[in-house]
């Protein structure tokens, strides 16, 4: 049992290569000398940890765990145990003489050798044979010479008898003197040397074996951790070539992209500065003409009389007056801004690069909580909504969507609706926003009845583990495919509606645009004032002390 304690740790040697003989100190790579024992259960020699100690405490120069050490010495209790397999180690070393042939046994040679521990003497297996077979030598007690009793272990050191017990509650060796010295509850747990010596053998089996096991699980926590380091290497590489790859590929898509979005800027620059020159051109040529009737219509009143004025005065009222009518662009066309929707075109080319599987984890890096379960689906409070997601079955949306745009939830845009008709107008979106609602809660009640009952069946069948009737699943389908109709068809409507709403937009949007550029014109003049008013008051502040000493000045003067 004990030799195996220190056995070669056979096909996992080179997972502790920086493991050595267990007598030896890890430091000074030489046999112990007065081993002491730290909190972390590593042994080094006393003259190796001397002057490390600081503060009451001595970190272990193999694993850095603190340890607190007690005395003037600075050093951690002696191993007794680590000490006295030295000690063993060193007497085994030596050369054995037998006490009855004086034969000597070289150190090849120990395991033949005996001991009687009654006598006190070595012997060798001839003469243990020969002579200690006798009956005068029966009482006497032979062990091999590894075992043999030292007489620090014979005699107790107080009262120098021999030990005959051992307390079980004090783990100490008793003579018959150190026995009748107990009191009578204590000598209850006393037993005799032998039976205490085959209990500790047994308990230290035991020991052995749990000690044994974590040895085992360490070893293969070992062999473990290296494989994921080893994981981890190529992880991280293939997760940096995959970075790699996908930011080069990244650029390629954002370079062509920024080529296409400057052609398009200058195409746009092109086209407003050609439109603003026609109607500057336009313009332009008016302006004479105008000038020319103003300059006819002064000299006609300061040269015609009364008669050539009502003759020819109506004409040119009415020349003026359809000069006046003419089609005349007066405000731009267009506003000046060039939008080239730069950040919706780079994230839209970036979008099937980014749009990768997901990973299957238990809480992803975009909300996912499990495979069909995304935070979209999680009510507040960490409750699960009634809403399943098919795998490989992509939501309408994204079969119907065709823009970058950003979505508004569904609430928002209810609420946004409800404010929209409350405000009272009757245009033509407010009217189509009206029967949108109507026809979009018919719709969604009707799929909120389909999704109760695909759930109510998905519980059944994982918990009750309830048979489903084929028809039910034929039914759910069939009004499944009937809904997508419906919903396609109503998505086409809607879609049908654009046209119309785009020329308002478009017409709203550059009335809201002259207005802003208008409210920004207003923010600017005011601020352009105020900016004035603020040197007149710094001017002010500036003159005012010398006003006050002039007119103290004259003030003096004044009686003179």
């Amino acid at each position: 049992m004990a030799g195996g304690i220190f056995s070669p740790l056979g096909s996992c040697s080179e997972l502790e290569k920086a493991n050595c003989h267990p007598l030896v100190c890890l430091l000074c790579h030489e046999p112990y000398q007065h081993p002491c024992l730290l909190d972390c259960y590593h042994n080094f020699c006393a003259s190796c940890l001397r002057g490390r100690a600081s503060d009451g405490r001595l970190r272990c120069p193999l694993c850095g765990h603190p340890s607190v050490v007690r005395g003037g010495t600075g050093l951690p209790p002696v191993d007794r145990l680590l000490q006295f397999l030295v000690d063993s180690s060193a007497d085994g070393e030596e050369d054995v003489q037998c006490a009855n042939c004086d034969r000597r046994c070289a150190k090849a040679e120990l395991d033949t050798m005996y001991f009687c521990n009654t006598c006190g003497q070595p012997l060798c297996a001839p003469c243990r044979e020969e002579t200690h077979r006798a009956k005068m030598f029966a009482r006497h007690e032979i062990v091999s010479l590894s075992k043999r009793t030292k007489d620090i272990h014979k005699k107790c050191p107080l009262h120098e008898e021999p030990y005959i017990m051992f307390s079980t509650e004090k783990k100490s060796m008793l003579c018959i003197n150190c026995f009748r010295d107990m009191q009578g509850e204590s000598r209850a747990h006393c037993i005799d040397i032998e039976t205490a010596y085959m209990q500790g053998c047994q308990r230290l089996d035991q020991a052995v074996m749990a000690v044994k096991e974590l040895q085992t699980s360490t070893r293969e926590a070992i062999v473990l951790l290296k494989a994921m380091i080893e994981e981890v290497r190529n992880s991280a590489s293939e997760e940096e070539a995959a970075i790699n790859s996908l930011f080069g590929r990244m650029q390629e898509q954002l370079s062509e992209r920024k080529k296409t979005l400057l052609k398009a800027v200058q195409s746009q620059h092109e086209e407003k500065e050609k439109a603003f020159k026609e109607q500057l051109s336009h313009l332009a040529s008016l302006l004479p003409t105008l000038q020319v009737h103003l300059v006819t219509c002064s000299a006609f009143l300061s040269s015609a009389n009364k008669a050539e004025f009502l003759d020819l005065g109506y004409q040119l009222m009415e020349r003026l007056q359809r000069i006046v009518k003419l089609p005349h662009r007066l405000r731009p066309a267009q506003t000046s801004k060039i939008n080239s929707e730069y950040r919706a075109e780079f994230a839209r080319c970036l979008e099937p690069l980014l749009m990768l599987s997901p990973r299957r984890s238990v809480v992803g890096s975009a909300g996912t909580i499990g495979p069909g379960i995304t935070g979209a689906n999680m009510l507040p409070g960490g409750q699960c909504s009634k809403t399943l997601i098919v795998p490989g079955c992509p939501p309408a949306s994204d079969k119907m969507s065709t823009g970058p745009m950003v979505r508004k939830p569904t609430m928002h845009r209810y609420i946004s609706t409800k404010v929209l008709l409350a405000e009272g107008r009757e245009t033509p979106f407010a009217e189509h926003c009206r029967n949108y609602e109507n026809t979009y809660r018919m719709l969604q009640t009707e799929i909120q009845g389909l999704k109760d009952q695909v759930q109510e069946l998905h519980r059944d069948l994982t918990k009750h583990h309830s048979l489903i009737k084929t028809e039910i699943m034929s039914e759910i389908l069939q009004k499944s495919l009937q809904m997508d109709v419906q919903i396609a068809a109503h998505y086409s409507a809607v879609e049908m509606m654009r046209s119309v709403f785009e020329e308002v937009w478009e017409e709203t949007y550059q009335r809201v645009a002259n207005e802003q550029e208008i409210y920004e014109a207003q923010l600017h003049d005011l601020l352009q004032l105020r900016q004035e008013n603020s040197c007149l008051t710094t001017i002010t502040k500036q003159i005012a002390p010398y006003v006050r000493s002039i007119a103290k000045v004259k003030e003096r003067l004044e009686p003179r």
